[in-house]
């Protein structure tokens, strides 16, 4: 599998405040990958870079196999970008805007009319087409600002954020979207606040913290590896809580955990399901009533928290 994204030790300082620190990552094409990290952590200054709004100090970095510096007009023609704010003529129509788009990235006249119609479909934003876009509400706006990233199909596609804002039908319709790009070859690098979009949609996870990759994997690979499977029992009022204890704790890989009241146990295990069916059996063995019992699966959430600066505030 070819390379989209190829970062080799990249390098940003701001005066005396070090935005990347040596930041390295791959992105295979075809594949999305959800840059992940705290307020400050260099993500959306990554983006500027590979996108050749910026260029770094230090450092080397390919986008569709053109470097980023002395081939940026080249990155640009294939590249596009939805930044965190509209971008979009607050003047003209939804129409207007994505017409002007399209005949500015020389479509013609036609295919421009053609693709703005497409895409005002897709977005759910047929109604507003006509209306001027400095009277739609934040989440209309930042929908036709994702419509025009997609005026024309780019090779690899920068999304910073790009749902915040959305209410909930949006931002789902906005998943399927871009599972159809990707599924059509565009690559994509995704930064997001809702840790839970990264782990629906990305092939991938990159975790930066204080300019440098602290971890990366897939969503599923950094559950495990931060934080395994845990089985979760609670048992009836009244049932012995030494007995549950010495029961889970021969199905468990560690120590079993009860809260003050007695009633609910937790212990980390290898195979939830097996566990779950063994814990059952041991706790029944043991005349122990069972209210619920459960396997849980660690989230992004716990990866985020465990691999950065717990103190900080996370901002995609």
């Amino acid at each position: 599998m070819t390379d989209a994204i190829v970062a080799e030790g990249l390098g940003k300082r701001f005066d005396e405040v070090t935005a990347l620190d040596g930041l390295d990552m791959v992105v295979p094409e075809g594949t999305i990958t959800g840059l992940l990290g705290p307020n400050g952590a260099g993500k959306s200054t990554t983006v500027r870079l590979l996108t050749t709004l910026m260029t770094p100090d230090s450092g080397r970095a390919e986008v569709a196999g053109l470097d980023v510096v002395t081939r940026a007009a080249e990155v640009r023609r294939v590249i596009s970008l939805s930044g965190q704010h509209t971008a979009v003529d607050g003047n003209l129509t939804g129409f207007e805007n994505l017409e002007m788009l399209g005949e500015l990235l020389h479509l013609g006249r036609r295919r421009a009319r053609t693709r703005a119609d497409e895409l005002l479909a897709r977005f759910d934003l047929v109604e507003v087409a006509g209306r001027r876009v400095k009277d739609y509400s934040g989440g209309t706006r930042r929908r036709l600002d994702l419509a025009a990233s997609l005026i024309r199909t780019p090779a690899v596609l920068f999304l910073d954020e790009p749902t915040t804002g959305l209410d909930t039908r949006s931002r789902m319709g906005l998943w399927d979207t871009i599972t159809e790009l990707v599924a059509g070859g565009t690559t994509l690098l995704l930064t997001t606040q809702y840790l839970e979009e990264a782990d629906r949609l990305a092939d991938q996870v990159v975790v930066v913290d204080g300019g440098r990759v602290v971890a990366r994997g897939t969503p599923h690979e950094l559950k495990r590896e931060v934080a395994g499977e845990r089985l979760e029992i609670t048992v009836a009022p009244g049932a012995d809580a030494a007995a549950a204890r010495a029961a889970l704790a021969g199905v468990g890989t560690g120590a079993v955990v009860v809260d003050d009241l007695g009633r609910h146990f937790s212990v980390p295990v290898d195979d939830g399901v097996d566990a779950l069916l063994a814990g059952a059996h041991a706790l029944r063995a043991a005349g122990v009533p069972v209210v619920d019992a459960a396997v849980r699966t660690p989230t992004l959430d716990d990866v985020f928290l465990a691999l950065t600066d717990k103190d900080q505030e996370y901002s995609g």
